[in-house]
């Protein structure tokens, strides 16, 4: 199935491939594709399956393009994805999904990863809309979800289940997670700055208050919370909460002194020590960060490297 406008397709007659939007989440590119399907516009959806030695991006990063020549998404570091939507427009003409090949391993010479490796690429071309859009509302509500592709029909299922993307007899599955979501707790420079940057790094961002006290059930496997206190006072009401839910990251402002008074005052409330010991304090990858910047770059990168 490596075509390469090879079955009758003429390429001058095709649309001319441009990017329309730069982003790589998964939300938003399959919302392009959603919005392309309902305007009345055909379009594909690729997806990485396979990768032989380097690679810029994961098993299962995905692009949607649409027959228009406008695209969303990367299956590489930017240096094929014109080329790849070039191939979809074709498969979108002769309406088959097509397998694609680059790099190492691949018959062509003509598009060579500059990281060495090679990757097997998947284009299906949309019939419907239906499994897209229930990923696209799991999403939304926060929910892990997955998407399998079944070669043997070209089609595409939606499957309510967190699954692990990769291959299996059922198909090519692709695991989707919500975005991050950041409760920061705080009244500083610190607590603005941090929410600022990581809003424009795509994470959701709520800010808590002593009116707004978050319950249990609010944090789920995809939240962080951040406490970014001088009062340990102050932090209690969000604590209790995250330590009775399941975000994958805690971390609080301080340091072992006045952690120890934090484990000492929590455990007074009756919290055990082993949910006490899933706090990350002093916050952050490197300590003693003295201005607003340093402290919300280091909380992000700790967070980021932990979510992966």
């Amino acid at each position: 199935m490596n075509t390469r406008f090879d079955q009758g397709v003429d390429s001058t007659a095709l649309a001319v491939p441009f990017r329309e939007k730069s982003s790589d989440a998964p939300l938003e590119i399959l919302s392009f594709a959603l919005d392309a399907l309902k305007s009345g516009m055909p379009a594909a959806l690729i997806f990485l399956t396979e990768i032989r030695g380097g690679a810029a991006r994961a098993l299962g990063a995905q692009m949607a393009v649409r027959a228009d020549g406008g695209f969303c998404g990367f299956v590489s570091g930017g240096c094929v994805e014109a080329a790849v939507a070039a191939e979809a427009l074709e498969a979108l003409v002769l309406g088959t999904d097509k397998e694609l090949m680059l790099g190492a391993g691949s018959p062509y010479f003509d598009i060579v990863l500059p990281c060495g490796g090679g990757l097997t690429l998947t284009i299906h071309c949309l019939k419907d809309g239906t499994a897209l859009s229930e990923i696209v509302r799991g999403l939304m509500a926060r929910r892990r979800v997955a998407l399998r592709y079944v070669p043997a029909s070209s089609s595409l299922v939606f499957d309510a289940q967190a699954a692990e993307t990769g291959w299996s007899e059922a198909g090519f599955t692709m695991a989707y997670r919500p975005a991050p979501l950041i409760f920061v707790s705080g009244q500083s420079i610190e607590t603005e700055t941090l929410s600022r940057i990581a809003q424009s790094a795509s994470y959701e961002v709520r800010q808590l208050d002593p009116a707004n006290v978050p319950k249990p059930e609010d944090f789920d496997p995809d939240s962080a919370l951040v406490l970014l206190h001088h009062d340990i006072e102050r932090e209690v009401g969000p604590l209790i909460a995250a330590l009775a839910g399941a975000p994958f990251y805690i971390g609080a402002l301080g340091g072992v002194r006045t952690h120890a008074r934090r484990v000492a005052k929590l455990e007074e409330l009756g919290c055990s020590k082993a949910s006490i010991e899933t706090i990350k304090a002093p916050i952050g990858i490197f300590s003693k960060a003295r201005d607003a910047v340093s402290l919300s770059l280091s909380i992000l990168a700790d967070i980021a490297a932990l979510r992966r």
